[in-house]
């Protein structure tokens, strides 16, 4: 069971996230994007993301296990996007964030590069636990303790990311193991849902509904509640094989 959601929030004028998923009897892969840079830039550097990544995956899984493949495929779609934004003066520094979830039937990972994030919910035990670590300015001040926690939530620059897809011939992807099915359920999310929503919010929702679809609805709309300054995209899936 999937639930994905993408929206323009009410802000902005183009939808620049990009959220794409592959399911088959071999593995499970989900990939959120949030692009940047003007003239339709980030629209494209985030829609090449998610399908490179995909194509990446799908045409060199084998059965026995690489747990460097989910790395490789998103540090070749690194390569494309920038080699791709040398070919037009509009798409000059364009880039994209990411945050993907591979699962197999030996292993469980959940990569991101940017502030683009993943939770693991547990349903039984009603906790939710970030499994990525944003790479921001903000970010970055939390863990030199220039700033608490409480006081990044607001920051004036919150939105300042210090890694991205395209930006560069080569990128470091942070990789995160995860025992399997060790949750219930993940969320994939651009930050346009956790700028508007508490992770008391987000775990509120989901708790609340049983199909993923609609749980994907009521988080893209109750963060437009709450402003809607971003895209925001949402994307759960079940963390079984």
């Amino acid at each position: 069971m999937v639930g994905l959601v993408t929206d323009i929030g009410l802000k902005r004028s183009l939808n620049e996230d990009s959220a794409a998923y592959v399911e088959n009897e071999y593995f499970k892969l989900y990939v959120v994007a949030d692009g940047m840079g003007g003239h339709n830039a980030g629209e494209v550097a985030s829609k090449m993301a998610t399908t490179e990544i995909l194509n990446y995956v799908q045409n060199n899984f084998k059965l026995e296990s690489n747990e460097d493949l989910l790395i490789e495929a998103i540090g070749k779609a690194n390569e494309c996007i920038y080699e791709y934004s040398k070919t037009n003066k509009n798409l000059n520094g364009m880039g994209t964030t990411v945050t993907a979830c591979l699962i197999t039937k030996d292993y469980e990972q959940v990569a991101n590069v940017g502030d683009s994030c993943c939770f693991g919910i547990n349903i039984s035990n009603k906790e939710m636990k970030k499994i990525t670590k944003d790479h921001s300015l903000v970010q970055e001040l939390v863990d030199s303790g220039s700033i608490s926690e409480s006081e990044a939530v607001n920051h004036p620059k919150k939105n300042i990311i210090t890694r991205a897809l395209g930006t560069e011939h080569r990128v470091s992807v942070a990789i995160f193991p995860i025992k399997n099915r060790m949750y219930d359920m993940y969320v994939l999310c651009s930050d346009g849902l956790t700028n508007e929503l508490t992770r008391d919010e987000i775990l509120e929702i989901i708790l609340q509904e049983n199909e993923y679809n609609s749980v994907a609805n009521k988080l893209v709309e109750k963060a437009k509640l709450n402003g809607g300054r971003d895209n925001i995209t949402v994307l759960l899936f079940g963390g079984e094989m």
